[in-house]
Order: structure tokens, then sequence, then C-alpha cells
């Protein structure tokens, strides 16, 4: 018997720490023992019962998970093998890592660099991944140190605040959002040089507005990234990854059109595993492993469901890793 956080609806939704056996979990050719998982925006939908994020039922939440190989019949993954999971659907159609020991496709699995704990690769999670496959994609745009400002918004969110650590690291000036201004130094610990109010890109824009960024990574979507897009500068790029403030785009074509900027999509749900296994490899070669320390909150298994209330209530920082052993 294990422990696991599931959601179910039979009829009424209900989010619940139980004790299950192996017959609760799904198909999979990998069996591992979950050391951490993680408190993403996604998984905080899925707790609360915010947003339909849930395919089937009853679910273990989850989109990440970090652990020991506990049993494989996959040719690539042996016992004692060191892995990390980010997406793939798990914790949506495929009951997923916010247990003790979950069951997945050894084809979804990445190698945990040697460089990282399981506990550090938490503090990542899907939130690190998905900033550093925005980085990468700006760079693929042509991004380099000391060409201007660097825009990252949601700044204290999970992705914002890895994002800025990232950037910062690499070389670039960067300025953070946040609707929080007590957290300046919290982000200027990580590299931001400047603290913007997010309320001056929240609202309503002009099409087109003072260029100013030279590029942008975007977690909140709606009013904020139409702005953030008509400021940048010409031949600049936007990396979207989120929609922290809404799934809409109340923007014109104008910033694409007249100053040739790029709007580059960021997926991280089903990025193949070649995307990931670069990401996870940068990620251990460019970010400074010591301010993790600084963006992690850790908590247990029983105290998920309370914080997913208080990340969907905007009261977490950074990011929440969730130790699964009591």
């Amino acid at each position: 018997m294990f422990k696991a956080l599931v959601l179910d609806k039979s009829p009424e939704f209900a989010a619940a720490i139980r004790e299950v056996d192996d017959g609760f979990l799904p198909p999979g050719d990998v069996t591992i023992d979950v050391d951490y998982s993680t408190l993403n925006y996604k998984d905080a939908l899925a707790i609360t019962n915010r947003s339909p994020v849930v395919r089937e039922w009853p679910m273990v939440a989850g989109v990440d998970g970090a652990g020991t190989v506990r049993e494989s019949s996959h040719p690539a993954w042996r016992p004692g093998d060191r892995v990390v999971l980010n997406g793939f659907g798990v914790g949506e159609k495929h009951k997923g890592c916010l247990a003790q020991r979950a069951r997945l496709s050894g084809d979804w699995l990445v190698r945990l660099p040697e460089t990282f704990t399981t506990r550090q690769a938490m503090a990542i999670g899907t939130a690190g991944y998905t900033a550093m496959l925005c980085v990468m994609a700006l760079e693929r745009h042509g991004l380099e140190p000391g060409e201007g400002e660097v825009l990252v918004t949601g700044a204290t969110g999970g992705v914002g605040s890895v994002a800025v650590a990232l950037l910062s690291k690499l070389g670039h000036q960067v300025v953070a959002t946040t609707g929080k201004s007590a957290e300046a130094p919290y982000l200027k610990a990580l590299g931001a040089t400047v603290v913007m109010d997010r309320a001056e890109l929240s609202a309503p824009g002009k099409p087109l507005q003072k260029e100013r960024w030279r590029a942008v990574v975007d977690a909140v979507g709606s009013h904020t990234l139409a702005n953030a897009c008509a400021q940048t500068r010409y031949g600049g790029a936007v990396a979207a990854c989120g929609l922290a403030q809404g799934a809409d785009l109340p923007a014109t074509v104008m910033p694409f059109i007249l100053r040739g900027v790029a709007l580059l999509g960021v997926d991280s749900v089903m990025a193949p595993l070649a995307l990931r296994n670069e990401a996870w490899t940068r990620l251990a070669r460019d970010l400074d492993a010591s301010l993790l320390e600084t963006i992690t909150r850790e908590i247990t298994l029983s105290d998920a469901i309370g914080t997913a209330h208080a990340l969907m209530a905007g009261k977490i920082r950074g990011r929440v890793v969730v130790r699964t052993a009591d």
C-alpha cells in the first residue's frame, strides 16, 4: 500500500489523500518510487476543480515526478535509475506523481542529470523546464546577451522565477513584472535588474507601443501578452507559455507585420524527448542550483490540497516541492 492524492467525481468532486495498492496504478512499462513531486498551476487547477483539467476518473494528481525506477520492462530503464517525468498528460488522463509510487511509459522519462538531486529536479519541475524551453526558443530566434532588456511576466510564479534566474545567469538584462511589490528583493536576488508593476501591462493598450523589449518570456497571456508584443523591438521575439491572466489574446497583427515581431508558442506537455533531454542538460549547465532554495518551498503530500487552494488565490511564490514520504 502507498499514499496518493486522488481526485474523484462520483458524482461530486472530491480530492483526498488515500491509501491505494499497485492494482490502482494504470498500465505502463516502468514503475517508479516517487521521492518528490511538485505543485504547478495545472495541478492546482485540477485539485481545486477550477478547470476541466482531468479527463479520466479517478485520477492521481501530479504532472511532475522525480524518483527511482522500481520495476521496468522498458529497454532504456533498469531498477535504480534516477528519472524525471514532466507532462505527457500525466495527472490529466494518466494517473500522476503526487503519490509515493507511479507507473508510467518509459518513453516519457528523462534521465536525471547527475548535477541534481530528485528534490532539486522538482524544485525545477515543469515550470522550470518550461522556462528553459522558452529561453531555448528565444535563442533559436537569435537572442544573445547584451542586446537589450528581456521581459519576464508573472515573475514570482514558477516559470517566471526560473526564467529570471536563467536569463540573468546567461548575461541578459532582465525586467521582471509582478503584482506583489514586496517581492522586489526576491526577484532582484534571482537576477532581475528592474522590477515592474504588472499593472503597467495588464490593462488594454494600444496596438503598437514604444519599442522596449529585445525578447519576452510570457506566462500570463491576455492583455499582458498583447502589450508585451506591442512593446517588443523590431525583429524581437516573444515566447508564450501560459495563461495566468487569461487564454484570450486581445491583440492586432501590427507588431508582427510592421516590426517583424515573432510570437513563439512553447509547449512543455508533449515536447519530444530530444528537446526535453536538451532542456534538462541546459538546466544542469545554466541554472544556478543554489538559487533553488530561494525559489522553493517544501511541503508534504498531506499539505498539497490546502497549498493548491493557496496557489490559486495567488498566495504562493516560486516553486512548491512535495515530499511524498511521511
